[in-house]
């Protein structure tokens, strides 16, 4: 009984952090402590099988994979928008509802940003989600449900005492900027093919037929119509919207409410400086009648409502020609064409280069010298080819295809049969040990500051270093030999380098570049072996696979890595040289745990690396843009807006000494 009543309790204290996390942007407690809440359910419900429930926040994992999806038909059609691509058609757009209303006050609208994303409908009886689909022809769509569920700011159940019996709710699955170039950074790492763009990544996570694949994908979602409900009325879109959060359902914070064209041409204006500030992509904006009432008068047509358009916002695209094809090879002789482009402005960045990803992408588009094709940038994304204008193609053009050769070192290039990445498989290859050098002094990995790329193409040009351990025996001689180094350098690097080896077991782990071993899986793999490396060498698949979040692929590249014996004496050589772990510091409870962080302009003496991991020590996170949910604005000298709409928004402001004395006073 006691236990029951525990479960019941984690329960609702889970489903309550997931909502001030995901709907009001404002974490009352650690990632740490969340997943240490998980754990001791999943305990109870393990010792408890009689307290089963779907519900359970437990439960958004499981279950076998699937062999395909099931098609689930919509009660209400999920109908696509008419556009408007102007200021004069959204003009007109508001004077076809007065016109058809037969009114002649201004018309209340809605107006959101319209994400570039997936449309998703989620289905709830009696407050439990019992479904989820794709949007599909509008008319029928794939059961998505498991997939669905791995989203933790989808809500398993609302939070109401009397919930409509029937409830469709409808929304955009998307990832932003910054966890989608997070993840291209660590598939990058793995040497996987990198996603085109997050819409994509988006759409083929949710396609997954293994949830456990879908779970590891940044997903989050946004709310913004209903499907057919029962139990319960609303007049408006906007008193439904309102209802949402309270139900823990997220809403876009930049959605408003307003009168007639004037408001609708302001809003659409804005739109195109606000895509510029937000995380995550958008393509454009909708604007929709309020009033239900007047939605069921105005109707629909054959593919739209009347009541709704989709005003578009300018593409980030643009066409040039493709000059050459080169092969650039990566740490783990991925063989990776790049198409060199005629340097064309993109969005305000001049784009000379753009990823062709492997072969396959070649053929499929049918990309060739010489053609001339629409180029796409978005964002931090990589310029990618979207497609060739063939009418432009010149006559006699040959199919490109990438030797099976590797440029730099003329070894044989293969691949294997799970994967369209040609790869050098020469161990003494000298891009492979540039690309392996750069990862493991980067930021994220040992952190070793002053060895950029033409120092490493030095020292490799001079054969002082052949491998990652190399490093640590350099010295000052070495260095300050070395064309246009000079001595005070040489010392800076030395000093760096010694720094280096007082680190973390995930930064040592990560910056091995062990295939599929990215930072997120080094953190976990630090976790669960404490730091020591020795078990983790040891360590068996069994053991492995039963961490969370450590797959059998992941395992399997672990046990070859450590199994092979010339990858161990380097490792031995970089202890041997003096590298040692820190401790696992654990979350530490303070007045910061859960608050909201922003740095910006030059904090002097302050690294902002170093801030961040200051307030991640005790539970606090950093963000990149000021909102209303911003704690603290850390500014430093040349803040620029940052500072000015902290000021507007009453945001806390400090210096980087009164940064360092809040700190200090957590000790």
């Amino acid at each position: 009984m006691q236990d029951k009543k525990r479960i019941d309790e984690l329960r609702l204290i889970l489903n309550q952090h997931n909502i001030n996390y995901y709907v009001y942007d404002n974490p009352t407690i650690s990632d740490y402590e969340y997943d240490q809440l998980l754990k001791k359910l999943q305990n109870l419900e393990d010792k408890n099988p009689d307290c089963f429930s779907p519900d359970s926040p437990t439960q958004r994992v499981g279950g076998m994979p699937l062999t395909s999806f099931k098609t689930i038909t919509h009660r209400l059609p999920m109908q696509s928008l008419a556009n408007a691509m102007n200021d004069d058609e959204i003009i007109h757009f508001d004077k076809q509802i007065k016109k058809f209303l037969k009114l002649n006050d201004e018309i209340s609208y809605i107006a959101e940003p319209k994400l570039d994303g997936l449309a998703v409908e989620l289905v709830y009886e009696n407050g439990s989600l019992v479904y989820g689909s794709t949007r599909g022809d509008g008319f029928i769509g794939e059961d998505i449900t498991h997939n669905l569920k791995t989203i933790k700011s989808i809500p398993l159940v609302i939070t109401d005492d009397n919930p409509p019996s029937l409830l469709e709710v409808r929304g955009e699955v998307f990832i932003n900027k910054v966890d989608f170039k997070n993840l291209n950074e660590e598939r990058t790492a793995n040497n996987e093919p990198l996603f085109a763009n997050p819409r994509n990544c988006a759409a083929g996570s949710l396609r997954q037929l293994d949830p456990k694949v879908t779970e590891n994908r940044p997903l989050r979602i946004f709310c913004y119509a209903p499907g057919k409900i029962i139990g319960k009325q609303f007049i408006s879109q906007i008193q439904f919207l309102n209802q949402l959060p309270k139900w823990g359902f997220p809403v876009n914070p930049y959605i408003e409410e307003g009168n007639g064209t004037s408001f609708l041409i302001d809003y659409y204006m804005r739109a195109e400086s606000l895509r510029t500030k937000i995380n995550y992509d958008i393509d454009g904006v909708v604007f929709k009648v309020n009033s239900y009432k007047y939605q069921s008068e105005l109707g629909i047509r054959s593919k739209s409502p009347r009541w709704a358009i989709a005003g578009k916002l300018k593409a980030e695209q643009a066409t040039t020609k493709i000059k050459n094809i080169i092969i650039s090879v990566g740490r783990t002789g991925a063989l990776t064409p790049v198409a060199q482009l005629e340097p064309v402005n993109i969005g305000g960045v001049i784009v000379s280069n753009a990823t062709l990803h492997n072969q396959d992408e070649i053929n499929r588009k049918d990309i060739r010298i010489n053609d001339t094709v629409l180029v796409q940038r978005a964002g931090d994304v990589i310029p990618e080819v979207v497609k060739v204008i063939l009418e432009k193609r010149v006559l006699k053009s040959n199919v490109f295809v990438i030797p099976d050769e590797c440029p730099i070192c003329f070894s044989k290039a293969s691949k294997s049969k799970d994967e369209a990445v040609l790869r050098c498989h020469n161990l003494y290859c000298p891009a492979k040990l540039k690309g392996s050098l750069q990862h493991f002094v980067s930021k994220n990995c040992m952190n070793i500051d002053g060895l950029g790329i033409k120092i490493i193409e030095l020292l490799i040009k001079n054969k002082l270093i052949n491998n990652i351990s190399d490093i640590f025996y350099l010295n000052q001689d070495n260095l300050s030999h070395l064309e246009g180094m000079g001595e005070k350098s040489a010392n800076n690097i030395i000093k760096s380098i010694e720094n280096s080896k007082t680190t973390s077991m995930a930064q040592f782990l990560f910056g091995l570049g062990i295939r599929h071993v990215g930072q997120n899986a080094s953190k976990i793999l630090e976790k669960n072996f404490k730091s020591n490396f020795d078990s983790l060498v040891k360590s068996t698949k069994e053991e492995l696979v039963n961490i969370h979040e450590i797959g059998e692929v992941m395992a399997d590249s672990i046990i070859s890595y450590f199994s092979n014996q010339l990858n161990i004496e380097i490792i031995n050589k970089c202890f041997l040289a003096g590298l040692k772990f820190s401790n696992v510091n654990e979350i530490r409870q303070s007045v910061i745990t859960g608050k909201t962080f922003v740095f910006t302009g030059n904090l002097g003496d302050l690294k902002r690396s170093d801030a961040i991991k200051l307030i991640e020590l005790y539970g606090a996170k950093k963000s990149s843009s000021i909102s209303s949910k911003t704690d603290f604005l850390i500014a430093g000298e040349k803040s620029g807006s940052k500072l000015d709409k902290a000021k507007k928004l009453g945001v806390k402001i400090l210096d980087a000494q009164e940064f360092m004395d809040l700190i200090n006073s957590l000790k």
